[in-house]
């Protein structure tokens, strides 16, 4: 690989682009609006406020859309998940576990999966 290559590589995910678009584009498959370039452009500002705390940040998945999820992880209804179950419903989301502290003896309950993801 040639040094701008991986330069190019490496700003790329400094900056979080794959997860932005990928993001993105699962917003736009689900609501798939009408109108997709303003949708983004509408869902790009509201992340940009979201980050400066003055809007509500977009989600993809509501708290029931998440007790769903975490009922089909938590299959025998322990009342929790393990934490290789947590790594694999966040990369299933396109959400990055780089940097992810969760010892292997943790439990993850409903809440706490709701919170962090």
């Amino acid at each position: 690989m040639a040094a701008g290559e991986q330069e190019g590589r490496d700003y790329l995910q400094r900056h979080r682009i794959p997860e932005l678009l990928h993001r993105l584009g699962a917003l736009l498959l689900y609501h798939r609006p009408e109108r997709p370039r303003e949708f983004l452009i509408q869902t790009l500002e509201q992340v940009k406020a979201g980050k400066r705390a003055e809007g509500e940040y977009p989600y993809l998945m509501d708290e029931t859309n998440l007790a769903a999820m975490f009922g089909l992880l938590d299959v025998v209804g322990q009342g929790h998940v393990t934490p290789v179950q947590y790594r694999e419903a966040l990369k299933t989301l396109g959400l990055s576990t780089e940097g992810l502290q969760v010892g292997d003896d943790v439990k993850i309950t409903l809440d706490v999966f709701k919170e962090e993801v």
